[in-house]
């Protein structure tokens, strides 16, 4: 009979051996292999939180990484930042969509060529991309869409933020509508293309602040990251309590007025999650890569790849927004 091993000898034995591969397939790699993060808007907190994911993993992995794209929101120049992202063949582009039927040929053609592609936050579906990081969308739709019945009761007035055919953001509007849908008298009054410029967002949000009577805007809903300071600039003008506002992420300002009570909530993403782990699944696709890429992985049910890998969200509100300011000035990030 042989003699057993300790449970901790066990685990120091497992530890051993999980920090060999570790060390192994870090050193696998090299800062001649490159991967690109292409993306919109890249000014904006949000996207640099991504970035910074993306640049701590290939710091872990020993790669170099690039971040290419507009600082404004431009869905064209966004497209010649991935075509040149693929001209340099690097090992792999994490990129961000903003117009899904747009980038659908391009992202085809990479992965022909044998590029890796994977979509981060925001997703061409019907592209041969690998699969999707980020949020499940409609769920965080639904998220917000809940707090939003919860003040309004049954009846009231909104207005929606958004940028059109970008598929999160369309997808985050479906999430509010199938909430609001049980509760005929909220109504949707406009969802208003604010083109990128959060300006515009204010802009709107004065005129309809100023409408009155049965017409009145009960509650200001922003489906994006831009938006809801600036109609929280409104509010906060006006002295306006008695409208509720619903933000999208956590960016310090943001969380700073919902601890002011001008923000209700706002939904919480992960995007310095989904640049760490978006680095990492391409690092792996680059090391363990198949024969050839298929065009569909979505509809093969012994595919190396998932479809989707969820990031997570959270409403975040009063409750629970101290917590999240500490752990992001834990992180560096404020």
């Amino acid at each position: 009979m042989y003699p057993m091993r300790s449970v901790k000898s066990q685990l120091a034995l497992f530890s051993v051996a999980f920090f060999l591969l570790a060390t192994t397939g870090c050193q696998s790699h090299s800062k001649s292999e490159s991967y690109v993060l292409v993306a919109n808007n890249l000014k904006l907190p949000y996207w640099q939180t991504v970035d910074s994911g993306f640049d701590r993993a290939g710091a872990e992995y020993g790669v170099t990484t690039v971040l290419n794209g507009p600082d404004k929101f431009d869905p064209q120049a966004e497209l010649a930042a991935f075509r040149e992202a693929v001209a340099r063949k690097p090992a792999g582009i994490l990129v961000s969509v903003a117009d899904a039927a747009l980038f659908r040929q391009d992202i085809n053609s990479a992965i022909a060529a044998g590029i890796p592609v994977i979509t981060v936050d925001s997703d061409a579906p019907t592209s041969s991309r690998l699969f999707f990081i980020g949020t499940n969308n409609i769920a965080a739709g639904r998220l917000g869409g809940k707090r939003l019945v919860e003040k309004l009761g049954d009846k009231g007035n909104v207005v929606f933020f958004t940028y059109p055919g970008q598929p999160n953001l369309a997808d985050r509007l479906e999430g509010y509508e199938d909430e609001i849908s049980g509760h005929p008298g909220i109504k949707i009054i406009d969802v208003i293309d604010i083109k990128g410029d959060a300006g515009n967002a204010f802009d709107a949000a004065q005129s309809y602040l100023a409408k009155t009577g049965p017409d009145k805007i009960d509650a200001f809903v922003c489906l994006e990251s831009a938006s809801a300071k600036a109609v929280a600039e409104v509010l906060q003008r006006a002295h306006a309590t008695d409208r509720t506002l619903i933000a999208m992420d956590v960016d310090k300002e943001t969380l700073q007025l919902i601890q002011s009570g001008v923000i209700e909530a706002t939904v919480s993403q992960k995007p310095f999650t989904m640049g760490y782990v978006g680095l990492k699944a391409l690092a792996e696709v680059h090391q363990y890569p198949p024969k050839a890429f298929k065009s569909n992985y979505t509809v093969d049910a012994f595919a190396p790849y998932p479809v989707f890998v969820d990031t997570g969200t959270a409403l975040v509100d009063k409750v629970n927004v101290d917590l999240y300011l500490a752990n992001a000035k834990a992180a560096g990030a404020n």
